[in-house]
């Protein structure tokens, strides 16, 4: 179908702030040079907000005011820029990448036979003209090395014409413009010197230069491909398709997009959970290691809540949907990824405004190596080999490959860690922390609190709250409810709100909730709270029996202590910041040995305590994960939170991580030092490669052969050098999204 056959409009979808938005999949796009050029085109466009290319998924996302401009409009404008769209799907645009490779491997062994015959033929020659190779001869293997070359440079340099071209086409010019200029100049330059008779042709040298191009362009494909399997396997954990039951109880299979929050779906045995949502009824084991990193399979009783994407064992579920398509974790973590992939950090621009400037500096310094050495006395044809060689050594490759390839791998790296970036710029900011400030509840301890002591589920009074619990949502209830182990909720539950639950049962009142609601004088509940420091208290009454007091706290992370003496001896320094009461926090302090922390504080007093240090000079690193932090993660240098924190912390966070250990916190720091050491050593490689190489060249000690080598050598040491960051990292555990991770080493629960 041709783009003026779509309906455009159908793939708009609504954004933020009135604004609209369409993801489109971009051909041709092959250095940041393109992502920038189609950023600045589209966003000279009236009413555009936003357009962000990910160069590993050719996906361009566009936020945009409807009524200023139209999807049409937008493609058109891609289309005047050389570029093909089309609507973004996953398995078509993976489609589309497989065949690029394919015909990128083609080319490349077509390149690689040609380039072996010729340059056994060239060596005859070069040998020949030192010794006593007669001119017939020497003329009849370069016309034998022509015959190889010309169609080996028209099929194998179709990648880098169609590129070159378009861009011409559409009034701009792109790395690959002098690629294509300096290889059609030898093959055109070759055949004049064969013609004439010369002892010397560059035939060899345009189709190895071709040949060490392709090798660059295969590998940045194969390392994109790579990259892009993260998020394609997390996409194939996602159910199509719901089985709604309706009110009257019958089952539909739905498309995913028309289940809603509030329906009610059947999970059967074996089969992925499609939403976010509470078990109502059934029993079974779900696999939850996309989650939790855990590979066992974990028992679902009712009021448990499970995941999409999570794999369900052998009994059914009625789950009640909290999160349908588009909001449930899954859909974040895929958010995320492709956020971190598409925004741009402060060496991305570096590199950007490098790359723009390249084209016209080359050709510049090309033309100019020609007239200057015809100025010197030498002829055209001499002069002319030494400025193509100019233009091939010339070639950014390096520079354009320096950031992204480190992005690639450390988003990667990352990603494996349970890490995902929400910034483009988070890992240069990570790398500058020295101290880091420590949410307790949530954060420091598991989101999801447990008993102080075990219960007796035989216990009748247990076993009644445990079933009135059923009927709440709120975390104290749901520990309630494993801890009890009851699966029949109680009929005609009132909820007072901000106090408890309460029915009657066998003709005596029942409640569950807070101990002044249940009848518990302040004075024994100061009691209980002395004997259990930083507690929260949950009452059960039957009756006029006494109320039953239940004791609940906020466990440590397992790794906590660990974490805390890691970054400690790493020379962070350590604060904890937190709103929970003074006993709870400095118990908390206690065990972890954190001298610096502060309870009772409200969102203002966090901000005031960032600027103090921030003051001082200190680049801080705020880990939280409440309400009323998202304040002080926006106001931090960098910030991070748990998945399990609430929707706007997330979005206050420059990272999230999942499960239920605060390793990834080291991790985050660990792995960003090594990014940024990367970057800045790639920057370098690219420019020390042009400030030796070319003077070389300009001066005429090198070959368009030998400049096609230093210039692929340049790209796979940039290269090379981002792989590095995936060396020495260890064994990482399994998960079910395609590579290790954790998503992967993180141990736990449904927090």
């Amino acid at each position: 179908m041709t783009i003026h056959q779509r309906d455009w409009e159908a793939f708009v979808t609504p954004a933020k702030d009135g604004a609209v938005h369409m993801d489109l999949a971009v051909d041709g796009i092959t250095c940041a040079a393109c992502m920038g050029e189609i950023e600045r085109g589209l966003k000279r466009l009236p009413g555009i907000r936003s357009a962000r290319v990910n160069l590993t998924s050719q996906r361009l996302a566009v936020d945009w005011v409807e009524d200023q401009t139209g999807a049409e409009e937008i493609v058109r404008e891609l289309s005047r820029l050389g570029y093909t769209a089309h609507p973004f799907d996953p398995a078509s645009q993976k489609e589309r990448q497989d065949q690029t490779g394919k015909q990128l491997l083609r080319c490349l062994a077509v390149a690689g036979f040609a380039g072996m015959n010729i340059m056994l033929l060239s060596v005859s020659v070069w040998s020949g003209n030192a010794t006593d190779i007669t001119p017939e001869t020497r003329d009849f293997f370069h016309w034998l090395s022509a015959l190889i070359a010309l169609p080996t440079v028209a099929y194998a340099g179709r990648p880098f014409v169609r590129s070159a071209f378009g861009a011409l086409a559409a009034g701009r010019l792109n790395m690959d413009v002098p690629i294509v200029i300096g290889v059609f100049l030898a093959v055109a330059l070759s055949v004049v010197q064969t013609l004439q008779h010369h002892h010397h042709a560059y035939f060899e040298s345009a189709v190895m230069l071709l040949f060490f191009l392709l090798v660059g362009r295969y590998l940045d494909h194969n390392m994109r491909g790579r990259t892009r399997s993260f998020a394609e396997n997390i996409a194939a954990l996602k159910a199509e398709v719901a089985a709604r039951i309706d009110i009257e109880g019958s089952v539909r299979e739905v498309p995913l997009s028309k289940i809603d929050t509030g329906d009610l779906v059947l999970v059967a045995g074996g089969e992925r959970v499609p939403v976010d949502g509470v078990v109502e009824t059934g029993q079974s084991d779900i696999d939850q290691s996309l989650v939790t990193g855990e590979s066992m399979l974990v028992p679902i009783n009712p009021g448990q809540r499970v995941y999409a994407g999570t794999m369900n064992g052998s009994g059914a579920l009625h789950v009640r949907v909290e999160a349908a398509s588009g909001a449930t974790l899954l859909d974040e973590v895929n958010r995320l990824l492709e956020t971190a992939s598409q925004a741009k950090s402060a060496y991305v621009r570096i590199a950007d405004r490098a790359a723009r400037l390249y084209a016209p500096l080359v050709h510049g310094a090309a033309a100019l190596t020609f007239l200057g050495w015809l100025l010197a006395g030498m002829t055209w044809q001499p002069a002319l080999v030494i400025s193509i060689s100019v233009l091939i050594i010339t070639c950014p490759c390096a520079l354009g490959l320096a950031v992204p390839a480190v992005q690639v791998v450390a988003s990667g790296q990352l990603f494996r860690c349970g890490i995902l970036l929400n910034s483009g710029d988070a890992i240069e900011r990570f790398a500058d922390i020295d101290t880091i400030l420590f949410d307790k509840t949530g954060t420091l301890t598991q989101a999801e609190p447990e008993l102080f002591e075990d219960l007796d589920p035989e216990d009748e009074l247990i076993s009644l709250g445990g079933r009135l619990a059923l009927a709440s949502r709120h975390p104290l209830a749901t520990v309630l409810v494993k801890a009890s182990g009851a699966i029949v909720p109680l009929p005609h539950v009132e909820e007072v709100s901000g106090a408890g639950l309460k029915t009657l049962h066998e003709g005596e009142e029942l409640r569950l909730g807070s101990p002044s609601f249940c009848g518990v004088d302040d004075a024994e509940t100061e009691r209980a709270l002395n004997s259990v420091p930083g507690a929260s208290m949950l009452a059960i009454r039957h009756g006029n029996k006494p109320a039953r007091l239940l004791a609940f706290r906020q466990r440590l992370r397992s790794d906590a202590s660990e974490v805390i003496d890691t970054l400690r001896q790493q020379g962070y320094a350590i604060e904890i910041v937190s709103g929970d009461t003074k006993p709870a926090v400095a118990d908390c302090a206690r065990i972890l040995d954190v001298s610096a922390w502060r309870s009772g504080m409200k969102p203002a007093q966090k901000i005031a305590r960032l600027e103090e240090l921030q003051a001082d000079g200190r680049k801080v690193l705020m880990v939280g994960d409440g309400l009323n932090d998202a304040p002080a993660l926006a106001g931090a240098h960098v910030s991070l939170s748990p998945v399990s924190a609430v929707h706007l912390s997330q979005a206050a966070a420059d990272a999230v991580f999942l499960g239920d250990r605060l390793m990834p916190v080291v991790d985050a720091l660990r792995l960003s030092r090594k990014a940024r050491a990367a970057i800045e050593q790639n920057l370098w490689i690219s420019a020390l490669y042009n400030v030796v190489a070319v003077p070389i060249a300009v001066a005429g000690f090198v070959t368009p052969l030998m400049a096609a080598v230093a210039m692929s050598a340049s790209s796979l040491a940039v290269t090379a050098n981002a792989l590095k960051l995936k060396w020495g990292e260890g064994k990482q555990f399994s998960s079910p999204v395609g590579g290790t991770g954790q998503i992967g080493r993180a141990r736990g629960g449904d927090s």
